[in-house]
């Protein structure tokens, strides 16, 4: 894993709240044109980037975040020790040009890149990388919390306070460009992890000046600080201006980045939640993309000139079942709902083209992946058994959890995905109680935070190329989301997450995705491939199946 560092990748993603277009039509044009003396290239190219996102982001403090709307952001100011490579999900060097793993994989020596310097101007360094580490290790409290730092705490498994649980022992610096990162116990994909805006890497002085670990509220509503409202600094391509939440964020390049600028000097984050009102912003010129693109307006937009850029999938669309609600509990009624739902008709009617259907949490990808995973095909009378079985002849009422306002990776239209579920389940004698509430910040910490919820649809898009970001994230422990505890299935990823040879380590995670087909706590639907839209003066956009794309990277003609 060691290397030199390559020339730097990027491109961008997106997030949304509700805007009008007609609000849409002036604003963009004017700061076109007051941007346009600051165009990147001597060629009359302007480098004001306008991209439409489906929603707010849930904080720009990445550590706090778990969104792809947050991250889409993050991305453009933050960088980490370890990048991606460019249309794939494998790690490579970034602000670590190279890094030693000992033999026990417990100790990991990075070798930082240097004339390196955070949007405030402090120096990155060793030291700040060990202020990183030690920050994220030191949570307490509400800080601890799914909702708050989400990605930590799944993947680093505990905090200072509970250092029996703990995966990370220690960080020094040892050099003012060596870090040494030491590991309580080994965890195989613990460098593809690191490539996660969550663990960029942070201006340790403007932290501090602006309190960034000041939560307050409780897990359910948590409250961030002006850090993670206001003051986000990193080392970056583009710099934080403003945020008008509900509206749009603005970056700027930063003059001091120590990679490539490219040709964008400024970027318009604008908020649009609905998928159609996305479209026309494009088709009247008052944004430059977006992503999401609705899957009827694919070839539409193609059709009509536009470049339209899939990705490749590596997400997993998924319902999810609370076992906390009674009749969830039980296993039949679990196998009921998955044999009543047709997931060929769901991807047909509501998916975009080149979904595939998901037997399992995973792509076909990734290590792991089982062709033996029990699978319940599509029979709804096979479902009324079972439900009788279970004793419910007549049927239940449940309720269906779904969000709104919002368009994910993974599901680009949820509302239509919830009606086509809906009307498979009643016909099987199930009746649904619609649950619908707005993205963010009411729907992720209903599903994520409280045990109010029954059905509810949900996913993921992948992180990196490793099983344990997917089985590992949403099985690793007892958490709201399911509702189930299963010390079997909780150690058997523990095990296999520290098994760093891949021979040895596949047939356990085969082995757990065929545990958890036959536990059914949740039913994989399908991996959607999300595609993007632009107009004709964006040339190249360098897509990635895990969204690690910064604007930098933007290539234009006009």
């Amino acid at each position: 894993m060691n290397g030199a560092r390559p020339k730097r990748r990027a491109a961008a993603i997106t997030t949304g709240i509700a805007l009008s277009a007609l609000i849409l039509s002036g604003c963009a044009q004017s700061e076109r044109e007051e941007g346009s003396d600051d165009a990147g290239t001597a060629s009359e190219v302007d480098g004001t980037f306008v991209f439409a996102a489906s929603s707010d982001p849930k904080s720009l403090d990445p550590a706090f975040a778990f969104d792809g709307e947050s991250f889409r952001v993050s991305r453009q100011i933050f960088e980490g020790l370890v990048g991606v490579k460019a249309g794939s999900a494998d790690p490579e060097p970034l602000l670590a040009k190279s890094w030693e793993t000992s033999e026990d994989a417990l100790t990991y020596t990075f070798q930082l890149e240097e004339g390196v310097t955070f949007h405030d101007g402090t120096q990155f360094n060793a030291e700040a990388v060990c202020a990183n580490f030690d920050r994220w290790y030191n949570f307490t409290g509400i800080q601890q919390a799914d909702s708050v730092s989400y990605y930590y705490g799944k993947l680093f498994k505990g905090f200072s306070d509970s250092p029996e649980t703990a995966t990370y022992k220690s960080c020094e610096a040892t050099g003012d460009s060596e870090a040494v990162v030491t590991l309580a116990k080994p965890f195989a994909g613990f460098i593809a992890a690191l490539s996660l805006p969550a663990f960029a890497m942070q201006s340790p002085a403007a932290m501090e000046e602006f309190s960034a670990n000041d939560v307050t509220g409780t897990a359910e509503a948590p409250s961030l600080s002006a850090y993670a409202k206001e003051n986000p600094t990193g080392t970056g391509p583009f710099k934080f201006e403003t945020w008008e939440v509900g509206n749009q964020i603005t970056l700027s390049a930063y003059e001091d980045y120590w990679g490539e600028q490219g040709q964008v000097t400024d970027i318009i984050f604008r908020v649009i939640d609905d998928p159609n009102s996305r479209r026309q912003s494009l088709e009247a010129g008052t944004i430059d993309g977006y992503d999401l693109v609705a899957p009827a307006d694919t070839q539409v937009l193609a059709d009509a000139g536009y470049k339209v850029v899939a990705r490749e999938p590596f997400t997993i669309l998924y319902l999810g079942m609370n076992q906390k609600v009674e009749e969830l509990a039980n296993p039949l009624v679990r196998q009921a709902i998955a044999h009543a739902i047709d997931k060929q008709a769901l991807v047909d009617q509501t998916l975009p083209e080149g979904t595939k259907i998901a037997s399992q949490f995973i792509p076909d990808v990734v290590n792991g992946y089982s062709e033996d995973v029990a699978e319940y095909e599509y029979d709804p009378e096979r479902a009324k058994e079972l439900l009788a079985e279970a004793g419910y002849p007549d049927g239940f009422t449940l309720d269906f959890n779904y969000p709104t306002g919002v368009s994910r990776p993974y599901m680009p239209t949820p509302e239509q995905v919830y009606t086509n579920i809906t009307a498979q389940l009643e016909e099987v004698g199930i009746t649904i109680n619609p649950q619908p509430n707005k993205w963010s910040p009411d729907y992720q910490d209903r599903i994520q935070a409280t045990e109010d919820h029954g059905i509810h649809l949900l996913g993921w898009t992948g992180d990196y190329n490793d099983t344990d970001n997917f089985v590992g994230v949403f099985f690793g422990q007892e958490k709201p989301e399911f509702g189930f505890n299963n010390p079997e299935i909780f150690s058997a990823l523990e095990e296999a997450r520290q098994v760093s040879n891949l021979e040895e380590q596949t047939p356990l995670y085969e082995q757990i995705n065929e545990d958890i087909a036959e536990f059914v706590p949740a039913i994989p639907l399908a991996h959607p491939a999300p595609s993007l839209a632009f107009s004709e003066r964006v040339d190249s956009y360098p897509a990635s199946p895990v969204s690690d794309e910064v604007f930098n990277k933007i290539e234009l003609n006009k």
